[in-house]
Formats: C-alpha cells, structure tokens, sequence
C-alpha cells in the first residue's frame, strides 16, 4: 500500500445515509429540485411529442408567413425552448449544489 492510499483511508468517514435522509433539509431540497426536474422533463417532452400530432393536422399545415407554414415556426419554437431549457437548467444546477453543499455541512455540524 502507497503512503497516498494510506492517508486517504485514514481520512475516509463512514456516512450515516439514514441520518441524511431523516434531516428536514434533504428532504426540501430532494422536493425542489424532483419538482423543477420533472417539470422541466414534462414541459419539454410535452411540446416535442406535440410536433408529430399536429404537423398532420390541418392547425400547422396553414401559412404563416409566405409559403412558411405552422410547422416550421413550431419547430423553429422548439429549438429556441431547448436552448431557453437548458440555460435555465444550468442557472438552477448551480443552486442547488449551493443547497446540496449546505445540506453537506449542516450534516456535518450535527455531529456526522
């Protein structure tokens, strides 16, 4: 065994996963964060699976502008939410590794 390998066992803790799941702010931040997820998955999916329902119908056959009909600007739509999606994602991804980290170190404070 390294002299690394060694240092790092003796500095690796066990962590109580119970203990983390019964603290209220775990729970919390497990509920935002599910709640924005599958709301943003359900949005997302929601208006993709529109796509080939409705480029069939008569709704996005029509002309929008020009020879241009519904469907491409649904499509053009779709492309500009999937870009507005994931900025949004990112911009909450980075708070909820803030929330993530506090839920860490309130554990930690308890006394891990």
């Amino acid at each position: 065994m390294s002299s690394l390998e060694g240092k790092h066992s003796k500095n690796q803790q066990t962590i109580n996963y119970d203990k983390i799941d019964r603290m209220d702010s775990f729970n919390t931040f497990v509920r935002k964060k599910n709640t924005f997820l599958f709301g943003i998955t359900f949005t997302f999916l929601t208006f993709y699976i529109l796509l080939p329902i409705l480029a069939f119908t008569p709704v996005l056959q029509q002309k929008a502008i020009g020879s241009i009909t519904w469907v491409w600007v649904y499509s053009l739509a779709l492309f500009i939410m999937t870009i507005v999606l994931c900025t949004v994602y990112v911009k909450m991804a980075s708070k909820f590794d803030k929330a993530a980290a506090a839920v860490l170190s309130e554990y930690e404070k308890a006394g891990a």
